[in-house]
């Protein structure tokens, strides 16, 4: 691993990627809405002008300076949606599982477990938007708590591909030793 490119900051030399997701593009969706509407401002600026004065209409230039105009909003307002949704991202490796949450320009959560501490995966899609949607929440239950992340594209997929890597990489609890471990503590 040490003469392969690291796939982000903070990846040892002897870690390898397993597996990377994202949340769903549905998180984008509020952003979406107000870019949409800031996308409008440009031509109801120009139907408002021609209504209330027709003198004042303005050439086809100036229309599609405005219309620009109109795209140049839609992008600054979609932008923060975007880098909110780009930015989240989910990484397991065969060492560890860490999750990186973008929240604006300036705020970057990053948590990070060791592998062995992952107990288990679990999903959920509840509701009809979900479902028509294919996203949903994942469950990761851990020594130390749980970590759910919402709105995961495809979970049932992400949750099976994690636990894969987790009964590969022998962090699955084999039941039968763990009675044993159990019923040689309760003897003593």
């Amino acid at each position: 691993m040490s003469k392969e490119k690291k796939l982000f900051k903070g990846q040892y030399d002897d870690e390898e990627v397993l597996h990377v997701f994202r949340k769903h593009p549905v998180v984008m969706r509020k952003g979406l809405i107000i870019a949409s509407l800031g996308l409008l401002v440009g031509p109801l600026y120009v139907l408002a002008v021609s209504y209330l004065k027709p003198e004042y209409v303005p050439n086809e230039t100036q229309y599609l300076l405005i219309l620009l105009a109109g795209f140049v909003l839609f992008a600054v307002l979609m932008f923060p949606s975007w880098i909110h949704w780009y930015f989240s991202v989910n990484i397991m490796t065969n060492q560890r599982f860490i999750q990186v949450a973008q929240k604006g320009f300036f705020h970057k959560s990053v948590s990070d477990i060791g592998i062995k501490q992952i107990q288990s995966v679990n999903y959920q899609v509840s509701g009809i938007q979900e479902t028509l949607l294919g996203y949903g929440s994942v469950l990761i239950q851990t020594y130390l708590g749980d970590i759910l992340i919402h709105d995961v594209h495809h979970p049932e997929t992400v949750a099976n591909d994690l636990s894969g890597i987790l009964r590969v990489h022998g962090t699955v609890i084999d039941s039968s030793k763990e009675d044993e471990e159990i019923a040689k503590f309760s003897r003593s």
